[in-house]
C-alpha cells in the first residue's frame, strides 16, 4: 500500500540539512571564521553608514566616540591590524601544535574531535574578523584638500573589537590547556556517545506503530534478502550516515521494502551490495537515491555510529598500555568511562533497525549495533593489550559488576559472565605474582555474586 507524502513536507525536506551534513560542516576550521568575517563585513557597512551620516551632520555622535585627524585614524587602524594578524598567526600555530599532539598521544581518530571544537573555531574567527574589519575601516579613511573623512565610529568599534580579542586570547589559552588534558578528552568522548545515542533514540520515536496484519520483521527481512534485487555502493569508504528520511520517501513512493546489510561504521567497497529491495523493479530508483541518502567518507564519525565512540576510548587505552607509553592510569580512566558508556546503553533503548511509514507499514530494515557488540568492543582489545596487568583486569571486572546492576536480561548476564571468565583465564596465564592473581579472582567472585 503506497502512502502519499505531503507536498509541504517534500518542500521542507528539500531545504532541510541533515544531522550528518551539519556534522560535516562543523568538522571544518573555516566555516565559523568565514561566517564571522561576513558578519563583521555587515557590521562595517553599518558603522560606515553612521560615519557618513555624522560627516553630513545628519546625526550627532556621543562623546566617547574617538576623534582625530585622518593620519591618527590610520595609525590606530594599522596598529590594530598588525597586532591582530600577528596574534592570529600565533593562534593558528598553537592550533596546529595541538592537532599534532592529539595525533601522537590519542591517535589519528581524535583529530576530528579537536577540529570540530567550536571554541577553537570561534577564537580563530574572532581574530581574522577583527583584522578584516580594521582593513576595511582603514580603506575608508579619506584625505583630500577639500575635505577629510574620518570614520570615527568605525575606529571606535575597531578598538572595542581589539579589547574583545584580548579576552578571547585569554580564553583560547585556557581552552587549549584544558582540552588537551586526557580527562577532558576521554570524558568528551563519553559525552559524544550519550549525544549520539540520544539522537538515535529521537529518530526511533518518529516511527509509526506496527501495522496490525504485518508479518514478523525478521521474516520480512529474510524474504527481502532471498528474493530482493541488490543495491550496490557507489563509492568506497565508511558509511558515515544513513538518510532514513530520504530512503523512507523513496520506499513509500515505490511501495517497496529496503533491507540494508551495512550500518554506519562499516566499510564498503565500490560495487559491493549494501542493500536489497523488494519488489525488484524498485531497485533502480532506490539505487539512484541511495548515494544521496547515505554519506560515505574516508573516516568514521559519531553521527550514527555508537561503536566509534567505544573504539576511540579503546584506542586511547591501548596506546596507554603500549610499552612505549606504559601509562596504566590512563588506561584505567578509559575503562571507567567505557563502563559509563555501557551502563548508559544498558538502561537506554537501543535502535531496533525497524522503520515504518506513517501508516505503520514496514519500509526499512537495517542492521544495528547491539549491547553485546558494544561490550565485546569495549573489552576484548583492552584485555589483550593489558596482558600481565592485574589492575586492568580488576577494573574491567569492576565495570562488569556495575553493568550487572542495571542489566535485567539473564541472557545478557550470561554474556557478561563469558567475558569475565576470559579475563580470569588471561589473568591466570599472564599475571606472574600469586597475590595479584588472587586479587583478580576476588574481583571475579565479587562480580559473580551479582550474576545469579
Amino acid at each position: 500500500m503506497s502512502v502519499r507524502i505531503p507536498a509541504s513536507r517534500r518542500w521542507f525536506d528539500h531545504f532541510r540539512v541533515s544531522r550528518a551534513r551539519r556534522e560535516a560542516i562543523r568538522t571544518t576550521l573555516w566555516i565559523v571564521p568565514s561566517v564571522m568575517v561576513v558578519l563583521v563585513g555587515l557590521l562595517f557597512l553599518a558603522t560606515y553608514g553612521l560615519d557618513r551620516l555624522a560627516a553630513n551632520n545628519t546625526v550627532h555622535l556621543p562623546g566617547f566616540i574617538t576623534s582625530g585627524s585622518p593620519d591618527d585614524a590610520r595609525e590606530i587602524l594599522i596598529a590594530i591590524a598588525a597586532a591582530v594578524i600577528t596574534v592570529a598567526g600565533v593562534v593558528f600555530s598553537i592550533t596546529i601544535l595541538v592537532l599534532q599532539l592529539a595525533s601522537q598521544q590519542f591517535g589519528p581518530h581524535m583529530l576530528r574531535n579537536f577540529i570540530r571544537d567550536l571554541g577553537t573555531q570561534f577564537s580563530l574567527g574572532a581574530f581574522v574578523a577583527t583584522f578584516v574589519y580594521s582593513v576595511l575601516a582603514l580603506g575608508s579613511v579619506e584625505s583630500a584638500p577639500a575635505s577629510d573623512f574620518v570614520p570615527h565610529v568605525s575606529v571606535t568599534v575597531a578598538l572595542v573589537l581589539t579589547l574583545v580579542d584580548l579576552g578571547i586570547l585569554i580564553y583560547f589559552i585556557h581552552h587549549v590547556a584544558t582540552s588537551i588534558q586526557l580527562t577532558s578528552v576521554v570524558s568528551g568522548i563519553a559525552g559524544d556517545f550519550r549525544s549520539t545515542l540520544a539522537n538515535l533514540q529521537a529518530d526511533m520515536t518518529t516511527s509509526a506503530p506496527r501495522y496490525a496484519a504485518e508479518p514478523d520483521p525478521s521474516e520480512i527481512g529474510e524474504n527481502v534478502l532471498a528474493v530482493g534485487a541488490p543495491v550496490f555502493a557507489h563509492s568506497s569508504g565508511f558509511i558515515q550516515s544513513v538518510g532514513h528520511r530520504h530512503l523512507m520517501d523513496i520506499a513509500v513512493s515505490s511501495d517497496s521494502v529496503i533491507r540494508l546489510i551495512r550500518r554506519p561504521g562499516h566499510f564498503v567497497l565500490e560495487g559491493e551490495p549494501v542493500a536489497f529491495v523488494v519488489p525488484t523493479h524498485a531497485a533502480r530508483a532506490v539505487s539512484e537515491s541511495f548515494n544521496r541518502a547515505n554519506i560515505v567518507g574516508p573516516n568514521r564519525t559519531l553521527t550514527q555510529d555508537l561503536g566509534f565512540a567505544v573504539d576511540q576510548l579503546v584506542e586511547v587505552a591501548i596506546r596507554a598500555l603500549s610499552p612505549a607509553v606504559n601509562d596504566t592510569f590512563t588506561a584505567l580512566n578509559c575503562i571507567d568511562w567505557l563502563g559509563d558508556c555501557l551502563c548508559h546503553a544498558a538502561v537506554s533503548r537501543l535502535p531496533d533497525g525497524i522503520h515504518r511509514d506513517p501508516s505503520g507499514h514496514l519500509r526499512i530494515i537495517e542492521p544495528v549495533i547491539t549491547l553485546g557488540r558494544l561490550v565485546k568492543g569495549a573489552t576484548d582489545k583492552i584485555r589483550q593489550a593489558g596482558s600481565g596487568m592485574p589492575a586492568v583486569f580488576i577494573r574491567q571486572l569492576e565495570n562488569f559488576s556495575k553493568l550487572l546492576r542495571v542489566v535485567p536480561s539473564q541472557e545478557f548476564r550470561d554474556l557478561i559472565e563469558v567475558h569475565a571468565r576470559r579475563i580470569l583465564i588471561a589473568a591466570d596465564e599472564t599475571v606472574r605474582d600469586e597475590s595479584d592473581r588472587a586479587d583478580v579472582h576476588a574481583a571475579f567472585e565479587a562480580m559473580m555474586s551479582r550474576v545469579g
